[in-house]
């Protein structure tokens, strides 16, 4: 059903939760999984990145992807880099999965209420409006 699917990352439990699902959509559908992280940089000198973990985001990426290797599923990483704020992380993940010629994107949520989603401006959120593959959004555990 599914040949490409895209999975957005940031290295949170709630993007996590949408790992299994990516993992069984491909395995029933014959497909591959494209990883999407999008990594946000510091309008500084030196664009250093917002989150001070990213190197462990990274590894933990590739983990994902010898794991999913493991069970048999083509699984690849594609980067995105964005200035922190606005709205650039959604539109990378939209950017990769027309590249990716994603038949569908997997993406996690926080778990707001529409209304927070709002307020916050969930990247999720965003997502829903601009891309154009289906969207499935998983909530967060818990």
């Amino acid at each position: 059903m599914f040949k490409s699917i895209v999975l957005a990352l940031d290295g949170s439990e709630a993007a996590r939760a949408g790992i299994p699902v990516a993992t069984e959509l491909a395995k029933v559908g014959e497909g591959r999984i494209v990883i999407a992280h999008v990594e946000e940089r510091m309008a500084t000198k030196g664009r250093a990145p917002v989150h001070a973990d990213e190197e462990g985001i990274q590894a933990e990426l590739e983990a994902v992807v010898e794991d999913l290797e493991g069970q048999g599923i083509e699984a690849s990483i594609r980067m995105g880099d964005v200035m922190a704020g606005g709205s650039g992380v959604a539109h990378a993940i939209a950017d990769i999965a027309e590249r990716a010629n994603a038949d569908l994107i997997v993406a996690g949520t926080r778990g707001h209420t529409p209304l927070e989603g709002l307020l916050v401006g969930s990247v999720t959120q965003r997502l829903l409006h601009i891309a154009k593959q289906p969207i499935l959004v998983v909530p967060a555990p818990g």
